[in-house]
C-alpha cells in the first residue's frame, strides 16, 4: 500500500526555510526602522486627508440674486422648483431635493443661498494617475512601432536605411530624456504652433509634445532591443526560409520576428517600466501627471510625507501590473 506523499513545499531542504526566515525578519527590521525613524521626526501624520485626493464631494450653492420671498416650494421628480416672488415677478428656479435650504414665507435677500448640490468629484492623485497612464500606453504604442522598424532598418543590407537608424538611435540615446522634452515643446513645439496659427489651425497641446518625446526616447531603446533579438536568431533561420520561396520581408514576419519576440519581452518589459517613471518629467511642461499632482497637493496641503509615500505606491502599482502582464504573456507564448 502507497503511503500518501507529502506536499512538495515540505519536502523542500531546511536551507530554503532558513533563507524564508531571513528575508522576512530583514522586511520586518526595515519596516520597524522606519517606522521609528518616523517616530523621531517633528511631524504630524494626516493620512486621514489623503482619501479627499483621491475622490471628494464637491458642494455647489445655488444663490438668490435678488430680494424676495420664497412662495413655494414644489416637487419634480428628484429635483425641487423653488418660486421666488420679487419686484420683478415670480421667478423659477431649479434645485436638487435634498439640497434645499429654504421654505415656503422665508424672506430672501441677494446672495443668500437657496440649495447646495453634492456630487462626486475625481481628486487631483486620481486625475494624475490617469493621465500618466494614458500618456504612457500612447508613448508605449508609438514607441513600439517606431522601435520596430528602426531595428529592422538597423539590420537591413540598405545603407540608407541601416545609417539613418544608427543615426537616429545614437542621437536620443547619446542625449537625456529631459533635454529631449525641452526641445520638442520650447524649440519643435514653438515652431509647428506658429504655423499652425498663422495658417488658422487649432494648436498642438503640450501633452502631444511630451508624449512624442517619449516614444521616440523610447523608440530608440526597442530599436536595440529589436536589433538585439533578430541577430541573436540563427542565419539558418533565414536562410531556410529564403529557400522555401520567402522574400526578405515574409520570412522576416512569419520566421524570424515570431521567434525574437520571445526573446526580447523582457528587455521590453523593462523599457516600458522605465517609460512609465520616466513621465514624471512631463510635469516641467506644464502636464499635470501624477507626480505633479503630487507636488500640487503638498504644496496647498503640506503633507509631503504622506503623499509622497502614496505617490511612490501608485508608481509601484503601476510597473507591478505591467511586470505581472508581461509574465502571463511570456508564459503564453512559451506555450503557444
Amino acid at each position: 500500500m502507497k503511503t500518501p506523499s507529502s506536499p512538495p513545499i515540505l519536502k523542500r531542504p531546511r536551507s530554503y526555510y532558513i533563507g524564508a526566515a531571513a528575508f522576512f525578519a530583514i522586511l520586518f527590521g526595515l519596516v520597524a526602522a522606519l517606522y521609528v525613524a518616523t517616530m523621531q521626526v517633528d511631524y504630524v501624520w494626516r493620512w486621514n486627508r489623503i482619501p479627499q485626493y483621491f475622490v471628494y464631494k464637491q458642494k455647489t450653492e445655488l444663490r438668490a440674486e435678488a430680494d424676495g420671498e420664497v412662495e413655494s416650494v414644489a416637487a419634480r421628480g428628484e429635483r425641487r422648483i423653488i418660486t421666488l416672488k420679487g419686484d420683478e415677478g415670480l421667478q423659477l428656479i431649479e434645485a436638487p431635493g435634498e439640497g434645499v435650504r429654504v421654505s415656503p414665507g422665508d424672506s430672501i435677500y441677494a446672495g443668500d443661498v437657496l440649495a447646495v448640490e453634492e456630487h462626486w468629484e475625481v481628486g487631483l492623485l486620481l486625475q494624475g494617475l490617469w493621465l500618466t497612464i494614458k500618456v504612457s500606453i500612447i508613448a508605449t504604442l508609438f514607441g513600439v512601432v517606431i522601435g520596430l522598424f528602426a531595428g529592422i532598418a538597423r539590420v537591413s543590407k540598405n545603407p540608407a536605411a541601416r545609417w539613418s537608424a544608427l543615426t537616429y538611435v545614437e542621437l536620443i540615446r547619446g542625449s537625456p530624456l529631459l533635454v529631449q522634452i525641452f526641445i520638442w515643446y520650447f524649440v519643435l513645439g514653438t515652431l509647428i504652433n506658429s504655423i499652425l496659427a498663422k495658417n488658422g489651425f487649432d494648436q498642438i497641446p503640450p501633452l502631444w509634445y511630451g508624449v512624442a518625446a517619449m516614444a521616440t526616447f523610447a523608440g530608440a531603446y526597442v530599436a536595440e532591443i529589436v536589433r538585439a533579438g533578430i541577430q541573436s536568431i540563427h542565419r539558418g533561420q533565414n536562410e531556410a526560409a529564403r529557400s522555401l520561396g520567402m522574400s526578405y520581408p515574409q520570412a522576416m514576419i512569419h520566421v524570424i520576428l515570431p521567434q525574437a519576440i520571445r526573446r526580447i519581452l523582457p528587455p521590453l518589459a523593462g523599457e516600458f517600466i522605465s517609460l512609465i517613471k520616466d513621465s514624471s518629467l512631463l510635469g516641467i511642461i506644464a502636464i499635470r501627471e501624477l507626480t505633479k499632482a503630487t507636488r500640487e497637493i503638498v504644496t496647498v496641503s503640506l503633507q509631503a510625507f504622506e503623499m509622497w509615500f502614496i505617490c511612490a505606491l501608485l508608481y509601484l502599482i503601476l510597473t507591478f501590473s505591467l511586470s505581472m502582464c508581461v509574465k502571463y504573456l511570456e508564459r503564453r507564448i512559451v506555450v503557444g
